[in-house]
């Protein structure tokens, strides 16, 4: 679907659905206030997966309504509070277009003021069984069982699955499709664990009384060093893949982009 703007592209910050339209810098600039690690990259994948559909200008640059910018903002919460897999958010808010379904409630923490320090949910963790798990990650039994006799994917003695397993199954279902087998994701994980060894460290040194980094507003030191972790592996993929990750928030602003 392809529009044509109403005037040039800005780069306000467009908050509702009644805004201008946005460069790609600019969606990047409103959606990095609550979304820290979001790049021109991921917005660029988000497109390429059919999340959100940007006009083009005459000159060819591409531009984001409000309705745009507001579709990103709940495809990122998604992901970040309930761990879903970008096919299974793509048919919610399809669902959610027609009426047929709310969005999930969002866990985004409320901006604190200086002194006060960040509270994490209260809700319970979400629990979904391995019929709903299959499901949502788009997976088949077989291909379930070989991602835990791998040990991708663990359940609870209750045989109920969380979150982080429902990410895991969408990513190595995702993976799969591409040729990449479960058994090839075991190094993954253990790099993981030997890289979350050493953030546990960091933490512990940032987390000192004298350490002047910390705050009673600053996010969680786990929660950043994590971030910029897995932003860092993502990066170091790219350049062994010979795929050149797109720098800065005007990244997208040439023509054609």
């Amino acid at each position: 679907m392809e529009h044509t703007p109403p005037g040039g592209a800005g780069d306000g910050a467009a908050t509702g659905a009644g805004s201008g339209p946005l460069s790609i810098g600019g969606v990047l600039r409103v959606l990095r206030e609550e979304f820290p690690e979001v790049t021109v990259s991921k917005i660029r994948f988000l497109e390429t997966q059919g999340l959100v559909e940007p006009g083009r200008s005459p000159s060819g640059h591409r531009w984001f309504s409000g309705e745009d910018v507001e579709r990103l903002r709940d495809v990122l919460r998604m992901q970040r509070d309930h761990y879903l897999p970008l096919r299974v958010i793509k048919e919610h808010l399809g669902s959610v277009a027609e009426g047929e379904l709310p969005l999930p409630p969002t866990k985004a923490p409320q901006r604190s003021s200086p002194g006060t320090r960040r509270e994490r949910p209260s809700d319970p963790p979400v629990r979904i069984g391995r019929e709903q798990l299959l499901a949502a990650a788009g997976l088949t039994e077989p291909e379930l069982m070989d991602c835990e006799s791998h040990g991708l994917v663990s359940r609870y003695p209750d045989s109920s699955y969380d979150e982080a397993a429902v990410a895991v199954a969408g990513i190595v279902s995702e993976l799969g499709r591409h040729g990449v087998p479960p058994r090839q994701l075991h190094a993954v994980k253990a790099a993981a664990e030997h890289q979350a060894g050493l953030l546990e460290s960091a933490v512990a040194s940032a987390e000192h009384p004298g350490d002047a980094r910390t705050g009673g507003g600053a996010e969680p030191p786990g929660a950043r060093l994590a971030a910029l972790s897995g932003r860092l592996y993502e990066v170091f993929v790219q350049a062994a893949l010979h795929v050149r990750p797109a720098e800065g928030p005007d990244a997208g602003n040439r023509p054609g982009e």
